[in-house]
């Protein structure tokens, strides 16, 4: 009965052969893909009971882990660079700190944060460039040292560049918004309402349009609230800004005060000559625009004219047509 039984199996075998060998692939390939996805079930059980172990010892002594212990040499090093530069009064660092908040960086860890931030990069810029360049190209001893000090002093001045850039992006959108400030200020002041009232319901209206101008006049009752006169608190909003039109303002209110004369007068005929400046950088700008294209033109589009003038020109001479 057996051999009845295997002798059947192998004439079907060798009469299709073709299919049973599709079947066998397809067993096999079923097998492996099982065979994967119950390894791959597993090693996810086991990270995710990895993990769970790890945060349970985590939350019953977080002081062992390696996280813990990072955070915490960081804390003491920035409080440590804190302490150091905040005793020090030096011009240098008080020109640093108003440069800090004129590019909107209010915390004050940010003298530390600046210097540490400047010098990691100088470390680390200047050792990318000594391990990096011999790769992407043969230099000698000489030319690499001069790739290593650029790179550092890149790192080094690279901080530096990105707060005077902050700090020009947002003297350009105190520039285009004072004009605005100014109206709602008059609007404001002919309806009645005191100078701190006046700023809270500007700074909320100006909040979507231009919201680091907001965010100036928010810090500015924040001082008022918290104790500050108005015209130290308009100083201050002065210095922030980095405007000449923001301490004629300041000025302005506080002249008014010290005079006794009428707020919403002045700030009215301040609130015209706002506007007349920003009609007339706009038609500087637009007389300005004829000089500027110049140059693009005789680069980009005088030369592409002068080809397809002469271009026909030249074919034609040169196939002898002209003579």
């Amino acid at each position: 009965m057996m051999d009845d039984l295997a002798s059947a199996i192998g004439s079907a075998f060798w009469a299709n052969g073709h299919m049973m060998m599709s079947v066998l692939t397809f067993i096999a390939a079923a097998t492996f893909a099982f065979a994967l996805i119950a390894f791959v079930q597993a090693r996810g059980a086991v990270k995710r009971r990895t993990a769970r172990i790890l945060a349970d010892e985590h939350q019953r002594n977080p002081k062992r882990s390696l996280r813990y212990s990072s955070l915490k040499a960081v804390t003491r090093l920035i409080e440590y660079t804190t302490k150091h530069y905040a005793a020090n009064n030096d011009e240098n660092l008080k020109l640093l700190r108003q440069r800090l908040i004129r590019a909107g960086i209010y915390d004050p860890r940010g003298v530390a944060f600046f210097f540490l931030l400047r010098t990691t990069l100088a470390v680390v810029l200047a050792a990318a460039a000594f391990v990096l360049s011999p790769m992407f190209a043969s230099v000698n001893g000489s030319f690499l040292g001069l790739i290593v000090i650029g790179a550092g002093i890149a790192g080094y001045v690279g901080p530096s560049f990105y707060i005077d850039r902050r700090i020009s992006a947002r003297m350009l959108e105190h520039r285009i918004g004072f004009p605005d400030f100014m109206d709602l200020m008059v609007v404001c002041a002919d309806s009645g309402l005191s100078m701190e009232a006046a700023l809270e319901r500007v700074g909320r209206e100006l909040g979507d349009s231009y919201p680091s101008l907001a965010a100036n006049i928010h810090m500015t009752n924040l001082e008022i609230r918290a104790g500050r006169n108005l015209k130290d608190a308009l100083d201050r909003f002065a210095d922030r800004l980095a405007l000449e039109e923001a301490r004629q303002f300041a000025t302005l209110i506080n002249q008014s005060i010290d005079l006794g004369s009428s707020i919403t007068d002045a700030l009215r005929v301040y609130s015209d000559e706002m506007r007349h400046k920003r009609l007339s950088r706009a038609e500087e700008k637009a007389y300005s625009l004829p000089a500027k294209l110049a140059v693009p033109m005789m680069v980009c589009i005088f030369p592409i004219i002068f080809v397809v003038i002469m271009l026909p020109v030249f074919v034609k001479l040169k196939m002898g047509h002209y003579f």
